[in-house]
């Protein structure tokens, strides 16, 4: 079946126009697509501390593991720690390896990215700056605040005992501390000699131990007065005689 001009011209249009599409979507993808120059390094210091820096501006967030190598003569000395993931932004993405770096050191620093799109090293290598890391001054940590003394309870002072008065010196007559003012049962102030205990009696009448000697000295009155009175009627009554 033969095709008419007038039927060809537009299904040739129409080829150049998805051709062209297709070129473009090429184009678009490819700029979209993961790129080694989207990859940068550098040795920084961090608290005193070196570290290397892999930052990744891949807008459309191809995840990249980065692997750094110490080098050198342009061989590999060993691997800074392990390799590391990560997911580019348009604004930058990063990640760091812990390394104490020294003066003009150079690194090796190889990326590798959606299988086999990106399997490139950052060129040039990473060299480290002039001079290495200053140790960080440690701050001065702030002095505890010295925590409040608690009160201790009030404890009573015990008074001291009332020193007792020295005694005064008894006045004359007075009896002293050792003596008692009231005579102990049984004695008399005195010191007369206490009457035997069946005479106690006695003692409260009157009677003494003298009363034998009274006795006697009133009989001889008697006597001596009865003698008188008698003496003297015997007179009167002779005188009457005469």
């Amino acid at each position: 079946m033969s095709i008419s001009r007038r039927t060809a011209r537009p299904l040739r249009v129409l080829g150049v126009a998805a051709a062209s599409a297709a070129v473009a979507l090429g184009t678009a993808g490819t700029a979209l697509a993961c790129d080694i120059s989207e990859f940068s390094a550098e040795a920084k210091c961090l608290d005193g501390n070196g570290v290397i820096v892999v930052t990744d501006k891949d807008a459309s967030g191809t995840p990249a593991v980065v692997t750094v190598f110490l080098e050198n003569n342009g061989a590999d000395v060993k691997r800074i720690g392990s390799p590391q993931t990560v997911k580019g932004t348009a604004a930058g993405a990063t990640v760091s390896f812990a390394e104490a770096w020294e003066p003009n050191a150079e690194y090796r620093v190889h990326v590798k990215a959606g299988g086999k799109l990106v399997d490139a090293d950052i060129e040039p290598n990473l060299r480290t700056p002039s001079a290495a890391c200053a140790p960080a001054t440690p701050s001065t940590p702030a002095t505890p605040s010295t925590p409040a003394t608690p009160s201790q309870p009030a404890t009573a002072t015990p008074s001291a005992p009332a020193t007792s008065a020295a005694p005064s010196t008894p006045a004359a007559g007075t009896p002293t501390p050792s003596q008692s003012s009231t005579a102990p049962a049984g004695t008399t102030v005195d010191n007369a000699p206490s009457p035997a205990a069946g005479d106690s009696n006695l003692a409260e009448t009157g009677a003494s131990s003298n009363t034998g000697l009274i006795v006697g000295i009133a009989v001889a009155l008697v006597v001596v007065g009865g003698g008188a009175v008698f003496y003297g009627m015997r007179r009167r009554g002779a005188g009457s005689g005469r």
